[in-house]
């Protein structure tokens, strides 16, 4: 019966589509589509899809192919061209985006090392000898996410990998999990001051001292913030809402970690795996991939050229600095292996290729996400949403930082980019205050980059939410589902936030309403579910 809906949804949701699409090419041309609402058209339809069949590869594609139909005026050759030439070779092509594919699968190479070594089991029957409740080990995964604040992709796949098999000890829903992973990377990078994220936004305020304004953002990110608070309140009263509920009920009642027959794509760590692993076989893989990607960061960035630690963060490159981080730990964790007999070389290098095997799932997702944004550049997104910006700031100035929130979670949802969106609108806030009221520039800055993050978290065209499903090893549009009704309480209650901010300009009183409206509604929703059993 259930496959019969689902069928149905598929076929009437595609139907949709090529209705839309063919009402598309009686009314535009590819010169009206661009730099105008058309421009939305593909991402709206790749997420729409990606919602109603829960199926992420072929809605991504079809947002694809509605891009290119747009920009080639519904020209056959010219679509196709659009497809490959300008879309996915090109991405592939990428340099930057190269490297993030290599990171990926140098991370997913670890993984397989650490359960291979028996280093993740090992680790796992200490953590729960040591963690003794399920909401202890949601808090652990909370204060580990925080502290791997170097940047979100690395924060995703070491989070991920170090404490699943903890959180698997205590039934803990893989759902779950990749909520904690994803909701403790970009929010907590988007606060660190040391991040990939912070040199990102330090680099797109021209004329000002970048990183000096991103330390007087971070109060005002009432997202970012709000939402630490909120992981932190769902986990000590005990209370889950949405599809969540369902998926943490049957981890605690069935031992199902997943809900659904779909699994993520995931190798067996009992497969092959020493019985005699000891926690070192982790924690020396981990520790050294931490302080290689730090060095590499610092080093694409010029440190070791005279440039200061902290100027050396803002220049990095994160790509490449990953790359280099996560090569030099991969070399230092087999020759680790391989000395203390842990692993025989054919061991190690066997574990390569299934390592490979582990991420071709989220390497697919974002190669199509990847092209889907080329699509959405091509046909001028970012001008159109940067015009309706500037013309809002000029008719409504004191609710600029609401309505910059508001746009920035449109723009980031559509797009899956929080970079691309600071990229777009952070300009323009600065052109509006500068020199005029500092302080609602920054409030007004920290309000598009609280509601980029808050777009990138609830996207799932986003690469951070895809990694997070990997780090889990869940099924990505189950994280999609069952996060997303935990983004929109945390974005409603920072838009409250933004409102008084605007009025108040006080970031104190602003956090305060929001943590004390997250703590409202969190028992409003519990005194109408009742307390999750432990």
């Amino acid at each position: 019966m259930k496959q019969n809906i689902k069928r149905y949804y598929t076929i009437g949701s595609l139907g949709l589509v090529v209705f839309i699409l063919i009402i598309a090419g009686f009314m535009t041309t590819a010169e009206t589509v661009q730099m105008t609402a058309w421009s939305l058209l593909p991402p709206i339809i790749a997420i729409g899809l990606a919602l109603v069949t829960k199926e992420v590869y072929s809605s991504l594609f079809m947002g694809i192919l509605t891009g290119a139909l747009l920009y080639s005026g519904f020209n056959f050759e010219g679509t196709i061209n659009h497809i490959f030439s300008d879309g996915i070779i090109s991405v592939l092509s990428d340099s930057y985006n190269v490297g993030i594919l290599c990171f990926l699968v140098i991370l997913g190479a670890m993984v397989q090392l650490m359960n291979k070594s028996g280093g993740s089991a090992a680790f796992g029957k200490w953590a729960s000898s040591q963690i003794k409740t399920r909401a202890g080990a949601q808090l652990a995964t909370i204060a580990f996410g925080c502290l791997i604040f170097i940047d979100d992709y690395f924060n995703c796949l070491t989070v991920g990998s170090v404490m699943r098999p903890v959180t698997d000890k205590h039934k803990v829903s893989r759902a779950k999990l990749a909520y904690l992973i994803d909701a403790t990377a970009a929010p907590v990078c988007i606060i660190a001051p040391i991040s990939s994220w912070a040199a990102a936004v330090s680099g797109f305020v021209e004329g000002e001292n970048g990183m000096k304004l991103f330390l007087q953002t971070i109060p005002y990110n009432f997202y970012a913030v709000l939402t630490i608070v909120m992981m932190v309140m769902l986990v000590m009263f005990r209370v889950d809402y949405g599809p969540m509920r369902k998926h943490e009920s049957n981890a605690i009642e069935k031992n199902d970690l997943f809900t659904t027959t779909d699994r993520a794509v995931e190798t067996n760590p009992e497969e092959n795996m020493r019985e005699d692993g000891h926690v070192l076989n982790m924690l020396v893989p981990i520790v050294s991939l931490i302080i290689c990607c730090v060095i590499g960061m610092i080093y694409s960035g010029g440190f070791f050229s005279g440039t200061g630690f902290i100027d050396a963060f803002a220049g990095s490159d994160a790509s490449v600095g990953l790359v280099l981080g996560s090569a030099s730990a991969l070399v230092i964790t087999i020759v680790f292996y391989m000395i203390g007999n842990v692993l025989s070389f054919d061991e190690c290098m066997s574990s390569l290729p299934d390592g490979f095997k582990a991420m071709i799932a989220p390497i697919l997702i974002l190669t199509f996400a990847w092209s889907l944004k080329a699509m959405t550049d091509s046909l001028g997104a970012k001008e159109f949403v940067a015009a309706v910006v500037e013309h809002s700031a000029a008719n409504y100035l004191s609710f600029l930082p609401f309505i910059i929130f508001l746009i920035s979670i449109g723009l980031s949802f559509a797009t899956g980019t929080s970079w691309g969106t600071f990229g777009i609108l952070i300009p323009i806030v600065v052109a509006c205050f500068e020199g005029i009221d500092h302080t609602m520039m920054i409030i007004a800055m920290s309000a598009c980059m609280a509601g980029a993050v808050c777009g990138d978290h609830c996207s799932p065209i986003s690469d951070t939410t895809i990694m997070s499903s990997a780090g889990a090893q869940c099924v990505h549009i189950n994280h999609v589902y069952t996060q997303l009704p935990y983004a929109l309480t945390a974005a409603a209650v920072s838009a409250l936030a933004y409102i008084v901010a605007g009025i108040t300009k006080s970031a104190v009183i602003s956090l305060i309403v929001g943590a004390i409206a997250i703590a409202a509604v969190l028992f409003i929703i519990r005194s109408k579910t009742g307390i999750e059993k432990e």
